[in-house]
């Protein structure tokens, strides 16, 4: 094995002494902190040489794009409960006096006459389990659609799907000869779930991340359209045109929203 060659310098005597120790044997002056590592090369030992270390190359972490929204966060969704609340409430008074639903604003085809029912049949219930769907989805799809267009558009909205519901219910009752009677929001809650689904369709478009369960909506839809088969006061047809309301609507607000 060959000698190491001296090639450090101590400072403080000047003496040449071995690169590989800490303090120099002849003044014990401190030359380094720790002595370096060897490593065999050849038939000798030299200090180990740094490795260099590799720069690893960060890249940016992608933004998520955040759905676009059109009302402020914290808010309260008034309007949806005063809907749920309210008919609730109507229902419960009606099982307490044990009157019949056309004194709590149902409409009776052809014998309904006063145009305020249309305004109030969509909060009028007989049937707990019907109440109990449309308060489901209302729950679930008109808090979506009020949470961005706020509590004031929502209820002029839910209102609107369940008195154009009733009129079109009534109008084409009428025409069939029918004797019926119309209550309940079917119609206010299908459109919740048209309304709901163009608002959400047009923020998913483009964006990452931002899926949405087509078919629970689906099923939502379907639901709300066969209450008639079970709710007698349910209507299929104000169902459908309280559907279609909502949906337009929905289209409506996100175009301003865009033009905006």
């Amino acid at each position: 094995m060959s000698e190491t060659e001296l090639s450090v310098i101590c400072k403080n005597c000047g003496s040449e002494v071995s690169p590989y120790v800490t303090e120099c044997p002849y003044c014990g002056a401190r030359l380094r902190k720790r002595a370096p590592k060897l490593e065999r090369r050849g038939d000798g030992l030299e200090a180990q040489r740094p490795k260099r270390r590799r720069r690893r190359l960060r890249l940016p972490r992608p933004r998520r794009i955040s759905a676009p929204s059109f009302a402020g966060e914290g808010f309260r969704p008034y309007a949806t409960l005063t809907v749920i609340l309210g008919s609730a409430i109507l229902l419960l008074i009606q099982k307490a006096t044990g009157d019949s639903l056309a004194t709590f604003g149902g409409l009776i085809v052809p014998f309904g006459d006063e145009w305020w029912r249309y305004l109030t049949a969509p909060f009028a219930y007989v049937d707990v389990g019907y109440l109990f769907v449309v308060a489901v989805g209302l729950a679930i799809f008109a808090t979506g659609v009020e949470r961005r267009l706020g509590s004031a558009p929502t209820a002029l909205l839910l209102l609107a799907c369940g008195a154009l519901g009733v009129l079109a219910a009534g109008g084409i009752a009428s025409a069939k000869g029918d004797i019926t009677v119309i209550a309940g929001g079917n119609g206010m809650a299908l459109g919740a779930v048209a309304a709901w689904f163009a608002i959400r369709r047009s923020e998913a478009h483009g964006a990452i991340d931002e899926e949405y369960d087509v078919i629970g909506v689906a099923v939502a839809a379907a639901v709300l359209v066969a209450l008639p088969l079970f709710a007698p006061t349910a209507d299929f047809f104000s169902a459908l045109v309280g559907g279609a309301v909502g949906g337009l609507a929905g289209l409506a607000a996100t175009t301003l929203h865009h033009k905006e």
